[in-house]
């Protein structure tokens, strides 16, 4: 017996495994019982994690990616020491608690034979890193242990446990492994989690709330503030001033009058040179030319563009400026012809595509500004992407624009008479800035006239500019500092600019410094990037001088790396000679403009001092010297003196603008003339940014000056030195605490090993070897309280850059929340960065199913029952009472209508290939049963294994078994293709029925004897084979007549859901049942057709194929799913040719039709199919009804008549094949949306459509006749209310009799199929649980009988189910998520596997609050599904575990 049964018998850690899945709710005893809940996970997850971290090594290993295992699982080598039972608790129930743990697992030793059925080829049970606890309904308190194992995470694992070496990758599961009885579950435990989890505490239980009150709010455990956290100390600061602006005699009273002085005066002098592409000057632009182009300029715009009556520009109007940045020369002059025009110039970037990064926000900053008119040169417009005729596209959320060229050609000189309009600055805007923000929205900062000249003149006294002088800018000259020195304060001082265009830069990164060298220029104007790649240029350039700079005007030197920088292009270059006190960082902000500049120094004075700040203060927003160690200090460099007219303030970053205390970091604002205005168009933002009004801690105003926030936090040091140390965009909020995202990307630059990868030379395994170096060492840098969520690496270049180069932030961002950032390598720790999980739900101890009754009562709620109509009542003709069995109606039949056409058989080309009347099946059955007494010898009451394809040689052997007595069992057939899959299930079916015979085909024979099936199974022991194929004419001597209809009529086995193989026992009685059931909910009777396309194989689709037209005499046509993989249309087309009422199929098939036909409708239409005559489509299932798929089948065959009324689904499960059938009177299915938070409290709350967090469920059909169903706690087995989930307990005519195991185990049975309610049920009804959860609901709708009706909606397989933190949660509904992600999810490339890790952990994270532990991407077609179409996770997961998947990619989420 033990060699027959060790490959079926399970591993026994089952009952107690983790996984709740994989422990069968058939072999699963579900007696009730209290759960100790101090050993419940979901309640210490939070405080196992707190005590890891205190026991924590010193010593940080790398962190590798750990696997769970299942208590049992654990390979012989660990450490097997029973625990300290001394320190196990603190009471002596621990002593109860162990012998209860024992005897659990001794008792499920014994019953390991009785599981025959759960073994299913491939399969191990093996926990899997993502399920759970089980369900607790008393699988002993054997479970409780394992579940805290099950959901506590290992932090100091050094080594991925071997998970593989527990599975087995043979076709059958190993022999389980035998323990001695009565082990105590806990030494097959790592004693190491053991002696952690003594040290934990039992938990304070919190008051008992009355239970049915509905727990919506998600409790959040908020992280209490650090007793330890820095404070700040300081007094209240007071604003600081500039030195006033000093009144020189020679100022203009505005910048276009500076102009028309130098044009006139100065005409030759050089304003502006222009670069080639190989760094040479190609065009200087003199003042003279300079002041007659925008003179002509500014008099096209206004006199020639339009009539005179209707000019297209008036001043005051809003105009872009399209100019390339290697084009400085068009673009000045547009610039200032626009000034002289008095419209108001908008400089953008040139769009290069349709849809370009940003473009769009691009094209809402011209659409608010009302912008109609691009002014652009020549080239340029040639350049821009155009249409087929030759009209320039229209660009993303652009409005409509029109384009002038204003190069020199096309412009009309103005009259001599016509003279500018040049008044002294007043607050008129004079151009509009644009800023993007962090999101990637684009506002226009607008920059006022009198701002404008004010700034500038700032800028003359800050920078100490005088006439003449030679300036070099790198910078952007549409925008920030590159516009205000290089185009604007230029003109003011007469400055001869040179404009290094970045295009140049990116080829000679030299080039700048050349400039200095050869044009001896007194002021460079650079970014942080132009030294650090000028340093690696270096070499090629022995002898440049930069001697002749008075000031090197860093102009990002608020970064937190600008400070290193400096420092490394100075001890460079100063050997060149490049004075140390020429260096010059400033800080700029578009709303603000310049906020402070260091001035020039003067040589052989000390250069300011540094700040080395505390990251842990800075993070509390505290200054605080750093005395630890260098890993956490920040050092900065001050950015100068307030700027010449200027006033500072610093104010508290969030809330009201309050002034912050002397040692506090806050968000600088600035007072001056020169600053922006408004943001163009938007009223409210501007309040809140350019008029703020500082308060003190009172609250009250402090002085009536507006300040303007610059968007820089920073603080104001000795001296008055001002020090930045972050962008109010770059702020992140992580616990309370406040990080700056430049700091991260400094720390992040400084790790060693990015420029490994940062030059691109890294192979893939260094890759990953660095992103641990780089986590762990970015870790170690952020110290302060801060996890890295998601460390991505992309190939080098294929990241969004703005136009300059730079890196496109918000498009970065968009790109990876959309899934097409395509990174090579991807590194996610979401455990460590979330900290706001909700608390988890504790289960109410000692509420038993009396009171939960009484609450329901009290809040008037009633009891969760549904029944179909009564049978007593329904007449039903003689048929019933005349006939007790199937085979007695087949012979009446033959007798009374012989040539009535009970079947008919469709092959692909949707022609009859074999019918089937009322005498053929009759007589071919008679002669299958003489075969059966003949060849095979058997007795009555013996199994037979029928293996035939989809058709009527099924049906008929059916009846031949009837006929001789025999039990048939349907099964399969394996796959010619795929035989070492297909065939060991056959074969195990074959044994676990203990067939006595195999009913077949000639050609399956073959197959079975074959070679291959050799290599699968061992042959030489099948049963006796028959072949049907020709039949010997010989009569049945007497058809086998049943003594009593408790009988079994047939064994149904079936793979459920969860992977488990199960036979039920269909008795006579059940089998009339059923047909009569079903017979009156769809009205059948011997005029009508019904077409059925599914599996004959089990459950309902057996039903509806073989035995109803029989019982009912109406004809089936039968359509094999498998002949629509070579023709789509042909079932919807045999339902339209023959007029089909009633149709039934899977969802498979369902699914096949919508995906190949949708379409296509006008191809149907065009054969002429019309649905118009379908009353019922009917989708046979066992699981949740797929309600998108049924509503876009709906919609999709609409246009060809389908009502959208027509399509249902049914409800069936292992202990009653069909619960539930829409049948073809009563109300239609109705829909609701509940709330999914509530549904994983098993509560069951409606919401309205379009609400947060809602599911949409469908009823599955409506009850069938003399069925009784109830809504049952599983764990308490008592009823209840309606607005509860519960598991659907059913009580009906035609419930199987039981399970068909070789060795019954009748405590199953009795708990699977006798069982009754713990309360409340007077008359002791006998219910079967079906497994899966559901509720009720009563509806408006009336129902056949004339009362309101009851509606039963199917939720999920309870076995399905994985209970984390308390909360229980539906596979089904992750998948949900997880399949809305992103596009290429079922459909995608191998490329695109990286781009789905962080969607998904993201996903599940914000929609269920759960961190993916593992994400594993696979081929499509890699995840087993059943006959009808159902996932088998279990299958999956154990193949994952076994490693039989072969994944694209496998992350582990650490």
């Amino acid at each position: 017996r033990a060699k027959l049964l060790a490959p079926y018998v399970p591993q026994t850690q089952a009952p107690a495994s983790a996984s709740s899945s994989s422990s069968s709710k058939f072999h699963r005893a579900r007696s009730g019982g209290a759960r100790d809940e101090r050993y419940r996970s979901d309640i210490h997850t939070e405080a196992v994690q707190a005590a890891l971290a205190k026991h924590k090594e010193q010593k940080m290993a790398l962190p590798m990616p750990t696997k769970r295992r299942s208590t049992f699982v654990q390979s012989p080598a660990d450490a097997c020491t029973p625990p300290d039972t001394s320190s196990a608790s603190e009471d002596e129930g621990s002593l109860r608690r162990q012998a209860a743990l024992s005897a659990a697992l001794h008792q499920s030793l014994q019953n390991a034979e009785s599981w025959i059925n759960r073994s299913i080829q491939g399969s191990s049970t093996s926990s899997s890193a993502s399920s759970t606890l089980s369900h607790g309904e008393g699988k002993g308190t054997s479970g409780s242990l394992a579940d805290v194992f099950a959901n506590t995470r290992i932090e100091n694992f050094s080594v991925p446990p071997d998970v593989t070496a527990t599975t087995s990758s043979s076709s059958a599961r190993p022999a389980t492994k035998s323990f001695p009885p009565g082990v105590p579950v806990s030494s097959r435990v790592s004693t190491k989690i053991q002696q952690l989890l003594n040290t934990l505490k039992r938990p304070k239980r919190p008051p008992l709330k009355e239970f049915f009150v509905d727990d919506f709010e998600e409790i959040v455990e908020v992280p209490q503030p650090d007793p330890n956290q820095p404070k700040p100390e300081g007094r209240q600061m007071t604003p600081v001033k500039g030195e006033p602006l000093g009144v020189v005699c020679n100022w203009p009273p505005a910048l276009e009058a500076a102009l028309q002085r130098w044009g006139t005066t100065q005409a030759k002098c050089p304003c502006l040179t222009a670069l080639d592409v190989t760094g040479k000057p190609v065009y200087t632009l003199t003042y003279g030319k300079l002041w007659s182009r925008s003179l002509k300029l500014a008099y096209t715009l206004l006199n020639k563009l339009g009539t005179k009556n209707e000019p297209v520009l008036k001043p005051g109007d809003r105009v872009a400026l399209v100019y390339p940045n290697n084009d400085p020369v068009m673009f000045m002059v547009a610039f200032y012809g626009c000034l002289l025009a008095e419209v108001i110039p908008v400089p953008i970037e040139v769009p290069l595509t349709r849809k370009d990064a940003g473009g769009q926000q691009i094209g809402f900053l011209l659409g608010s500004c009302g912008i109609a008119l691009a002014l652009t040169t020549e080239v340029c417009l040639k350049g821009l992407p155009k249409t087929q005729n030759g009209e320039i596209v229209q660009f993303k959320g652009w409005p409509r624009l029109k384009w002038v060229v204003t190069d020199s050609k096309y412009l009309s000189k103005s009259p001599k008479d016509w003279q500018p309009n040049i008044s002294a600055a007043g607050t008129e805007p004079a151009y509009i800035e644009y800023k993007t923000s962090k999101e990637g929205s684009v506002m226009g900062v607008t920059v006022s006239r009198i701002a404008m000249l004010s700034h500038c003149q700032a800028l003359s006294q800050a920078c100490n500019y005088s006439e003449g002088e030679t300036i070099v800018n790198v910078l952007d000259f549409k925008k920030d500092a590159g516009l205000w020195h290089g185009i604007l304060t230029n003109v003011m001082n007469k400055l001869h600019t040179i404009s290094v265009p970045y295009s140049v830069m990116k080829t000679c990164p030299l080039s700048w410094v050349q400039r200095v060298h050869t044009h001896k220029a007194k002021v460079a104007l650079v970014k942080c990037r132009d030294l650090h790649w000028a340093m690696m240029a270096h070499r090629d350039q022995r002898d440049v001088s930069l001697s002749s700079l008075r000031m090197l005007i860093v102009t990002d030197g608020a970064n937190p790396w600008s400070v290193s920088s400096c420092d490394a292009f100075l001890s460079l270059f100063q050997s060149h000679g490049l004075k140390p006190e020429a260096i010059c960082p400033c800080a700029t902000s578009p709303e603000a403009m310049t906020i402070a500049i260091r001035r020039p120094g003067v040589p052989g004075a000390p250069l300011p001092g540094r700040a080395i700040l505390s990251m842990n203060g800075l993070s509390f927003g505290v200054i605080r010297v750093n005395t630890e160690d260098k890993n956490s200090a920040l050092t900065v460099q001050d950015v100068g003196h307030v700027m010449p007219g200027g006033m500072m303030c610093i104010v508290k970053p969030d809330g009201p603008p309050q002034l912050c205390k002397t040692d506090e970091i806050g968000e600088i604002c600035v007072s001056s003339r020169a600053g922006g205005m408004m943001y163009y168009g938007l009223a409210g933002l501007t309040k809140n940014t350019f008029e703020v009004i500082p308060v003190n801690s009172a609250g009250s105003p402090v002085g009536d000056v507006p300040f303007v926030r610059s968007g820089l936090l920073g603080f104001v040091g000795p001296g008055s030195l001002v020090f930045v140390v972050g962008k109010m965009d770059g702020l992140l909020t992580v616990s309370g605490r406040r990080h700056n995202a430049d700091d991260i990307v400094a720390t992040g630059l400084a790790v060693e090993s990015i420029k490994t990868v940062y030059r691109g030379r890294a192979d893939g395994m260094t890759v990953t070897f660095s992103l641990h170096l780089v986590l762990y060492n970015v870790g170690i840098c952020l110290t302060v309280s801060m996890g890295v969520y998601c460390l991505a690496l992309v190939p080098a270049n294929t990241l969004p850059k703005t136009p300059l180069g730079g890196i496109h932030i918000s498009q970065t961002k968009q790109h990876f929340l959309e899934g097409s950032l395509h990174p090579c390598n991807i590194l996610m720790c979401p455990h460590t960065c979330v900290t706001n999980l909700p608390k988890p739900r504790q289960k109410q101890p000692g509420v038993g199913p009396a009171s939960v009754m009484v609450g329901n009562l009290v809040a008037g709620k009633r009891i969760a029952q549904a029944s179909g109509r009564d049978l007593g009542q329904l007449e039903d003709n003689d048929l019933v009472k005349k006939h007790q069995f199937l085979t007695e109606v087949l012979q009446w039949r033959a007798q009374a209508t012989p040539d009535h056409p009970l079947f008919l058989l469709l092959n692909a080309k949707g022609t009859t290939v074999c019918t089937a009347t009322c005498l053929q099946l009759h007589k071919k059955a008679e002669r299958i049963a003489s075969v059966l007494c003949d060849k095979g010898h058997l007795n009555a009451g013996d199994n037979v294994v029928l293996l035939y394809p989809p058709g009527i040689e099924l049906i008929t052997a059916f009846y031949g078994c009837l006929y001789a007595g025999c039990i048939p069992v349907t099964v399969r057939p394996p796959h010619a293709q795929s035989l070492t899959a297909t065939l060991p299930t056959v074969r195990m079916i074959v044994e676990v029925s203990k067939a006595a015979c195999i009913l077949t085909t000639q050609t399956l024979m073959r197959l079975l004897k074959s070679r291959e099936a050799a290599a699968a199974v061992d042959v030489k022991t099948w049963p006796t084979i028959i072949d049907t194929d020709d039949l010997p004419r010989k009569r049945l001597s007497q058809i086998y007549k049943p003594p009593t209809s408790e009988m079994l009529a047939y064994l149904d086995f079936s793979v459920s859901t969860t992977g488990m193989l199960t036979g039920v026992k269909m008795s006579h009685a059940a089998v009339s049942g059923l047909c009569r059931a079903i017979k009156l909910q769809c009205e059948l009777y011997s005029s009508r057709q019904i077409a059925i396309c599914l599996d004959p194989y089990c459950g309902l689709g057996f039903v509806l194929w073989c035995l109803c037209s029989v019982y009912s005499g109406h004809q089936s046509i039968l359509i094999p799913p498998m002949e629509l993989e070579s023709n789509l249309f042909l079932w919807l087309s045999t339902v339209s040719q023959y007029k089909i009422r009633d149709t039934f199929c899977s969802y498979s098939v369902m699914e096949l039709c919508t995906k190949g036909l949708g379409n296509q409708v006008e191809m149907l239409k065009s054969r002429g199919i019309n649905l118009s005559c379908v009353r019922t489509c009917v989708v046979v299932a066992e699981e949740r009804p797929r309600v998108s798929l049924t509503h876009s089948f709906s919609k999709l065959f609409k246009d060809i008549g389908l009502s959208s009324r027509a399509v249902s689904t049914t409800f069936g499960s292992r202990v009653n094949v069909a619960i539930c059938l829409q049948g073809t009177s009563g109300p239609d299915p109705t829909t609701v949306y509940v709330d999914l938070k509530s549904l994983r409290h098993d509560r069951v709350r409606l919401v309205e459509r379009g609400a947060p967090q809602s599911l949409l469920l469908s009823e599955s059909g409506k009850i069938l006749p003399g069925v009784k169903v109830v809504i049952v706690n599983p764990e308490t087995k008592g009823p209840l209310g309606d607005s509860h989930l519960g598991e659907i307990w059913v009580n009906s005519p035609h419930t199987a009799s039981g399970y068909y195991t070789i060795y019954d185990n009748e405590t199953l049975q009795a708990d699977h199929f006798n069982t009754r309610l713990s309360f409340g049920d007077a008359a002791q009804t006998l219910w079967a649980r079906t497994g899966y959860l559901g509720f009720v609901r009563r509806t408006e709708l009336t129902a056949a009988s004339g009362e309101r009706h009851d509606a039963l909606y199917v939720v999920g397989a309870l076995d399905e189910t994985l209970e984390l933190r308390g909360l229980r949660y539906h596979p089904i509904d992750i998948e949900t998520s997880v399949s809305r992600t992103h596009r290429s999810i079922l459909c995608g490339c191998e490329q695109e596997a990286l781009d789905l890790v962080p969607l998904v952990t993201n996903v599940v994270l914000e929609e269920h609050y759960l961190i993916v532990g593992v994400v594993v991407v696979v081929d499509p077609g890699v995840i087993p599904i059943n006959s009808r179409g159902e996932k088998q996770r279990m299958h999956l997961r154990d193949s994952f575990l076994a490693d039989q998947l072969d994944p694209i990619y496998v992350a582990y989420n650490m």
